[in-house]
This record gives C-alpha cells, sequence and structure tokens, in this order.
C-alpha cells in the first residue's frame, strides 16, 4: 500500500484515515468506504488490514481517489462504538478527506452501509450509495442491548470498562436507522446492493428489499457460495469497479 495513513482529530479521540494514491491524470470521482461492526473475538484490531488494501485496488481500476478509516472503538481510532459516534465518524471523515465541492460516493458494508444510506439521506452531495451485505431491518441486532454490549467487548469495539453505563438508552441510538426509508430518501440516486446468497447474518430478502425501496435506479446482486465476507470476494471487487465505472 502507498498511500498515506493519518489520525484526525475526533470528538472520541482521534480517528484513523487512509487515502490512495489516484494514478497520473484526472481523478473520476470520491469513494469513501465504511467497515462493517466487527464480528470475530478481537476483531476490532484487524478492520485496519483489509480495506486500504481495498482502496488501493479500486483505485488502480478505476482512477477513482478512495478514502477509508477506521471508526471509534476500531484499529487504532479512540473511544467506544456508539451508533450516533459511528454516525458523527463517517461525516467527519468525508468533510475532511472529500472536497467540499465534490460529488461524494459512499460504499459500505454490513453496518456501515446502514451508516452510508443514513448519511445520504442526510447529505444531497452524497451522489449514489453501494451497500454490501447491509440489513433492511436492525431488530435482530438490537433486541438485546446487553448481549450486544458484550458482542462489542468481545471484538474490541468497547474498551472502556463500564461503558455503556446504560445498555439500553445505548442501544436506543440504533433507532436513527431506518435503511428502508434512507432508500426512499435517495431521491432517484443510484444504489447498488450486494448479498452474499448464504450470507447467515443478512438475509437475501433483505437486499431485495433495499432494492425494491429505491426511487432510482438500482443493481441488485447475488454473490453465489457468498456469506458475509465480501470485501474480500474478487466478484465483489469486479461489481464494484463496473458500478463506479458506469458512475463516470
Amino acid at each position: 500500500m502507498t498511500g498515506p495513513f493519518r489520525l484526525l482529530p475526533g470528538a472520541a479521540g482521534d480517528l484513523w484515515t487512509y487515502a490512495s494514491v489516484t494514478p497520473p491524470g484526472p481523478v473520476h470521482g470520491h469513494v469513501v468506504v465504511c467497515h462493517d461492526l466487527p464480528r470475530a473475538k478481537g476483531s476490532a484490531a484487524d478492520v485496519a488490514q483489509t480495506y486500504p488494501a481495498l482502496a488501493d485496488r479500486l483505485t488502480r481500476e478505476t482512477a477513482w481517489r478512495v478514502v477509508t478509516g477506521t471508526l471509534r472503538g476500531v484499529g487504532e481510532s479512540g473511544g467506544d462504538f456508539s451508533p450516533q459516534g459511528w454516525l458523527d465518524d463517517l461525516a467527519l471523515l468525508i468533510e475532511t478527506e472529500v472536497p467540499p465541492e465534490a460529488p461524494r460516493w459512499l460504499v459500505g458494508f454490513g453496518f456501515g452501509g446502514v451508516l452510508a444510506l443514513h448519511q445520504a439521506s442526510l447529505d444531497e452531495r452524497v451522489a449514489g450509495v453501494a451497500c454490501l451485505g447491509t440489513p433492511a431491518d436492525l431488530a435482530t441486532l438490537t433486541d438485546d442491548p446487553e448481549a450486544l454490549v458484550e458482542r462489542c467487548v468481545r471484538t474490541g469495539v468497547i474498551r472502556t470498562p463500564g461503558y455503556p453505563a446504560t445498555p439500553d438508552a445505548w442501544a436506543k441510538e440504533f433507532s436513527i436507522f431506518h435503511p428502508l426509508e434512507d432508500v426512499e430518501l435517495l431521491k432517484g440516486r443510484p444504489l447498488l446492493v450486494v448479498n452474499g446468497a448464504d450470507d447467515p447474518d443478512t438475509p437475501l430478502e433483505d437486499a431485495r428489499a433495499l432494492a425494491a425501496a429505491a426511487t432510482g435506479p438500482s443493481d441488485l446482486r447475488v454473490i453465489f457460495g457468498a456469506g458475509h465476507w465480501l470485501r474480500a470476494d474478487p466478484r465483489v471487487v469486479a461489481i464494484l469497479v463496473g458500478w463506479l465505472e458506469r458512475r463516470r
């Protein structure tokens, strides 16, 4: 990887970011990639090892400038995970790394896709969104706040003992996210939905519902034989490259 790493001052501590190095010639656009909520034990430390490689590859194949980062509680970034906190971090990443006048295209994996859709609903400068393994409903994630906190501690996105003070109040922050409504609020902007046919976390029905809710051009792609881990699948990368190429 040849792109620059840096830490941005964030409300909850420094935010680790990565920007790809654009090849010589015109930049075709600006893409911000948002990671998923980690699942495996201790995996919060590993997120930073794969998304920069994806950013570099997308840049090499499309000549778009690609930015990614680790949101609070992940990798070297400070703080502890909270839904609103991650949304704030994503907004900071976009505002810092994308020129104010430039359209921005958002690519989100899993819960990162939920964040991307909501950010797009708030910011008309977002020109389009790609969602990969993104749920259409968060009920299964939030129906047991204490279990979700335990998962976040186990993966490492929550590091501070005793945080959050009240899991129920912390979990209520998820109530601002309504993926199906946010898709409708894209108001004609392009949407790409990618899902593994064998995804144990995000049912294929969710992907179909997101694509069906779009009011503009939507593209649903099902990856046969794939589960929830999509960012390293060469078929997914090819789909992203092709979608971005058509957005020029």
